[in-house]
């Protein structure tokens, strides 16, 4: 016979101070857990959105980064002419030479200086890239020192809202816009005239970092990769521009998990004594109720099977706990250093269902592990022995 789960209820009621640490302890591993892996995923979807289906980016053979790249102006020319390059209503080709380079800046929070992705653009960079759009202001105008800012940089950093000087490159600089960048990396970022920004930086006129172009359509990547690999002119890996930044996004998420699986792991051994400690002196408190359900006919199984459902009652009452106090986190913006490109990110905290199923699956588990040991023992005592010594 199966023991009534009211039983359990009554008993986790019983002892409610020590369930309450236990229910604490897992709710803690579970939202670090939980908050954690949303951190990695967050920085990965940020990275993976800054890029677009429809466009291709072209860097040195064998670059892994655009801040390792180069890539002539010649080359330019030569990629506008391969098949599948859109064009705009004028018939200009939809390519952007890109300058990227990383320059300190102050943060408003706390007036000490972070790394700021500056990247040098073409003017038509808004139609290549259509998803980023003008929030405030106005386009920079070539060949002059203003600049454009990501909305997470203009909240970020001192002197980036619209309408300020900053100095640059021992330059002014004039803020003449702020961009949305629907989320993406290039919301954290700063763009002016790849021709002025490789000025400043005192880098060759006719050599840029990469180069961005738009596609007829995403279908377009083959043919185009096709053009240029066989042309002998051209040195250059093509890649699709989601494909790389959704690489360029590895590493951090890696290290983020590993890091997060580390503190998490120590929290959850904590939590499991937590849940072992509570369900021995459960066992303990009740060997006398113990010893005369099994006299009246329920088996070890059942004893065991009952120590198990009140165990892991408490420890989904952990994981739900956790999940509900890591729910707030969900879309506040932190920052931490790309190490692809040595600058600053700003991202979100990605929480999402599955995520919190995981979450609640991982109390499950500590709560399997916390009540095993003392169900076994609870339903391994000798019966006679047991009513004789209380």
């Amino acid at each position: 016979m199966a023991i009534p789960l009211i039983y359990n209820v009554r008993s986790v009621r019983a002892r409610w101070t020590s369930t309450i640490v236990a229910i604490l302890g897992i709710a803690g591993t579970v939202g670090v857990f939980v908050a954690m892996l949303s951190l990695a995923r967050g920085f990965k979807a940020t990275l993976v959105a800054s890029g677009s289906a429809g466009n291709v980016l072209a860097l040195r053979a064998g670059s892994p980064t655009e801040m390792m790249g180069g890539i002539t102006l010649d080359s330019v020319k030569l990629i506008q002419d391969k098949p599948g390059v859109a064009r705009d209503a004028n018939g200009a080709p939809l390519v952007t030479q890109e300058v990227v380079g990383v320059v300190p800046f102050p943060l408003i929070s706390t007036s000490t200086d972070a790394n700021v992705q500056v990247r040098g653009v073409s003017p038509n960079v808004l139609t290549v890239r259509p998803f980023v759009k003008l929030d405030q202001g106005r386009m920079f105008q070539p060949g002059l020192t203003e600049l454009i800012v990501g909305k997470n940089a203009s909240k970020t950093y001192a002197g980036m809202k619209l309408g300020e000087t900053l100095n640059l490159g021992g330059g002014h600089w004039k803020v003449v816009g702020v961009f949305d960048a629907g989320g993406s990396s290039f919301d954290s970022e700063v763009w002016c005239d790849s021709k002025i920004l490789n000025e400043v930086l005192k880098r060759p006129d006719n050599i840029f970092q990469s180069a961005t172009i738009h596609l007829t359509s995403s279908d377009a990547f083959n043919a185009f990769k096709d053009a240029v690999s066989k042309d002998p002119q051209l040195d250059l890996d093509v890649v699709r521009e989601v494909d790389y930044y959704s690489k360029q996004s590895e590493s951090m998420t890696i290290l983020i998990k590993v890091l997060g699986g580390l503190v998490a792991g120590i929290m959850a051994i904590g939590a499991i004594f937590g849940a072992l400690n509570t369900m021995y002196s459960a066992v303990a408190e009740r060997g006398r109720e113990i010893a005369t359900m099994r006299a009246v006919g329920f088996g070890g199984g059942s004893v065991i099977f009952s120590f198990l459902v009140e165990a892991l009652l408490i420890s989904f009452l952990g994981g739900v706990l956790g999940c509900l106090a890591v729910l707030p986190l969900n879309g506040l913006t932190t920052q931490a250093l790309n190490f692809q490109t040595f600058s600053s990110l700003a991202f979100a905290f990605k929480i999402t269902f599955d995520l919190l199923v995981g979450g609640v699956v991982f109390a499950l588990v500590m709560g399997v592990l916390g009540g095993l040991p003392p169900a076994i023992r609870a339903a391994s005592s000798p019966v006679a022995s047991t009513l004789r010594a209380l």
